[in-house]
């Protein structure tokens, strides 16, 4: 029996819910803080994390919304987070199981919307966007953080190619201008747009999502055979560790 994208993403994350919970590339970092920072600053009403995986996004957001959704499609992940979230005290954090495409939410009911290292994974880009605001309040703020795509076409195929080979869910990293064309689309307005380099350890970076050795094996043999630009840009290291592109999309609900 085939399998959907969304079949793929569950049967993917949801036998490492924990993993990412515990995960410090997810934990950390300054994106997650100013996210924090706008939600205290914002005080929204309701807010959602769209597309939640460890719910790190969900406990930013917790520090100044009055509730905050998480999202996601695995119920093991909306388990470990709502379990997190009660550990940490966190009694505005409530989980839903849903694709981000067909949010079960009415039109205009949330004040800030969020998604971060989730949109790679959706069956359509334009379609989850649409959805984020339709349930956006007019005027709302939404944030949008996830790994992007060089503009080079040998850049970008090979970024394509690992990711797949690490994770049969992934479906695409988008590059900078199709982020602000889909946004733009959707019926937001883009106002920010910044990015920087994330170092990914390759053992914890395979480890995290459980790829077979297999296919470990096969990145490290795309990455040895790859040109010297591609290695140059992605600084591949001995180790198979590399640099990957990251950018914040900030923008209003139109």
């Amino acid at each position: 029996m085939s399998r959907s994208q969304h079949d793929l993403a569950v049967a993917q994350f949801s036998p490492q819910a924990g993993a990412y919970v515990a995960s410090a590339v997810h934990a950390g970092g300054a994106d997650l803080e100013a996210l924090r920072a706008l939600s205290l600053a914002s005080r929204p009403a309701r807010a959602l994390d769209l597309g939640t995986g460890g719910g790190h996004v969900a406990y930013a957001l917790a520090a100044g919304a009055g509730e905050v959704v998480a999202c996601d499609l695995s119920p093991d992940m909306i388990a470990a987070v709502e379990a997190e979230a009660r550990r940490r005290g966190l009694s505005n954090v409530t989980g839903r199981v849903t694709a981000a495409e067909r949010l079960p939410f009415e039109a205009g009911s949330f004040d800030l919307v969020a998604s971060r290292f989730s949109a790679h994974h959706w069956a359509s880009l334009s379609q989850g966007l649409s959805e984020a605001r339709r349930v956006a309040k007019a005027g709302a703020r939404a944030v949008f953080v996830d790994a992007v795509a060089p503009p080079a076409a040998a850049l970008d195929t090979h970024l394509q190619a690992v990711e797949l080979l690490r994770d049969p869910s992934h479906g695409r990293d988008y590059r900078p201008g199709e982020w602000v064309s889909a946004l733009e689309e959707a019926g937001f307005r883009v106002e920010t747009m910044r990015s920087w380099r994330l170092p990914m350890e390759f053992a914890s970076w395979t480890a995290r999502i459980g790829t077979p050795p297999a296919m470990a094996s096969a990145v490290r043999a795309l990455q040895d055979a790859a040109s010297g630009a591609v290695r140059e840009h992605f600084a591949i290291e001995a180790d198979g560790s590399f640099l990957l592109d990251v950018a914040w999309f900030e923008a209003v609900a139109a």
